[in-house]
């Protein structure tokens, strides 16, 4: 399928779930020679060599990359790649997927994101952008409720505020711009439309030219159960996602996936790497709500134990520009589940160091775990995070998957554990499982 059979030295940058996935898929490759993460994590660990380098460290990055012949770097999360790393790699002519800093402000900025989608007419809801907090404020009292506030940058998945009324509109717009709960990322916001219907995922990979997307997969991003609560980064996710139908997706391919990468063409922006649309089907149709661009959290999870292509060869593609070349990415048959074991607080104030229970088993090979805030001192296990780890099942049908990841989460324990009891209900309730 890969035109060039040689042997790679591959780096993936991040700690979390994701990396972890990314790294469990690399493995499997026949194509990779030695694997390194950076920073890694101690679950990540057990497959690849963790160098003590942090994800926005891009100069210690590239220096690690050319000293250790890396061939392929893969980042992870979004904010390397808003401050530059591929154009750094890309400069010292080091292989690297990913969007270059550009690209990535279809993510790093909201504002540029629904002026982008906007001029090139890339269905999204209605929206306005403020930085001063009077004028915010005095376009909700001629709002309909609810409606959705964003904060402008980067906020870790939780910049998005969904307001009822008028009196929790003026605290988000005050706690954003105001109190800066988000930092500089809430120097401007978006206030927008609140759209209503399913939520699904669609990542893809792109040279630029050539598009391919990845099974659709929808994400659970409330803390509570019932969708209710704060949002967090993600707890727990399954694929394929039956809302997002044949059709719909030939939809999403022909007026979003392909405008979007068109267009940037347009502005003088070639982009490579994963865009992920977070999409809703609307009573009118097919929605964006946000960009990303990058592999999603927890949804890599789920996408990436259902793909039979080689994952190395799927990147080095990108990376030649020759995804035209690939061919069809190949899926096996049934599902995968994800279920987030997370620290009580979360995505508020937590505490960390509790002793995980539960990881020095073994388990079938359709349940497994990845690591996202994990600690290992010796063969002790202990919390390090708001988000702690993934359970994972992957069987014939999401209802057999998601027992197995939650039969899994009922094997692991640890002072103040807390997880969603409900990921997946909606596609099992409407009888709609692949």
């Amino acid at each position: 399928m890969a035109e060039k059979q040689s042997r790679l030295n591959v780096l993936v940058i991040g700690s979390g779930g994701r990396e972890h996935a990314l790294v469990w898929k690399l493995k499997q490759s026949r194509r990779v020679d030695r694997l390194f993460c950076a920073p890694g994590n101690p679950g990540m660990g057990t497959l690849a060599k963790c160098v003590n380098i942090k994800a926005e460290n891009i100069r210690g990055l590239a220096d690690f990359a050319s000293r250790n012949k890396v061939n392929l770097t893969v980042v992870g999360p979004e904010q390397p790649l808003a401050y530059g790393i591929v154009d750094e790699f890309q400069k010292r002519k080091l292989p690297i997927f990913g969007p270059d800093r550009k690209s990535a402000q279809l993510e790093s900025s909201k504002v540029f994101a629904k002026e982008f989608m906007q001029k090139y007419h890339i269905p999204t809801a209605p929206f306005r952008v403020y930085s001063n907090m009077a004028d915010a404020m005095g376009f909700c009292k001629t709002c309909e409720f609810p409606i959705v506030i964003k904060a402008d940058g980067l906020a870790a998945g939780k910049g998005v505020i969904i307001v009822r009324d008028r009196e929790e509109a003026w605290q988000a717009i005050e706690n954003i711009i105001d109190k800066k709960i988000f930092g500089p990322a809430g120097t401007r916001i978006v206030i927008e439309a609140c759209l209503t219907g399913p939520e699904v995922s669609l990542m893809a990979i792109t040279d630029g030219k050539t598009i391919l997307p990845l099974l659709p997969s929808q994400d659970h991003k409330r803390a509570l159960d019932g969708d209710k609560g704060a949002n967090t980064g993600g707890m727990g996710a399954y694929c394929p996602a039956p809302f997002l139908t044949p059709e719909l997706l030939a939809q999403a391919q022909e007026h979003i996936l392909e405008p979007t990468i068109a267009g940037l063409r347009a502005e003088g922006i070639t982009y490579r790497g994963i865009l992920y649309a977070g999409l809703m089907l609307t009573p009118s149709g097919l929605k964006v709500l946000e960009y990303n661009c990058r592999f999603g959290d927890p949804e890599t999870q789920v996408v990436l134990p259902m793909m039979r292509s080689d994952l190395a060869d799927l990147f080095q593609a990108v990376t030649d520009k020759r995804l035209g070349n690939f061919g069809p990415i190949e899926w096996r048959k049934g599902a995968a589940a994800c279920v987030v074991m997370a620290s009580r607080g979360y995505p508020g104030k937590y505490s960390t160091g509790q002793r995980i229970n539960g990881l020095q088993n073994g388990w079938p090979a359709n349940m497994f775990v990845f690591h996202s805030g994990t600690r290992r001192d010796g063969n002790n296990w202990f919390t390090s995070g708001g988000r702690v780890l993934c359970a994972m099942g992957v069987d014939n049908d999401l209802k057999t998957a998601l027992d197995r990841a939650y039969s899994l989460v009922g094997k692991i324990r640890f002072d103040g554990a807390y997880f969603r009891k409900d990921i997946g209900a909606r596609a099992l309730e409407n009888n709609r499982t692949t």
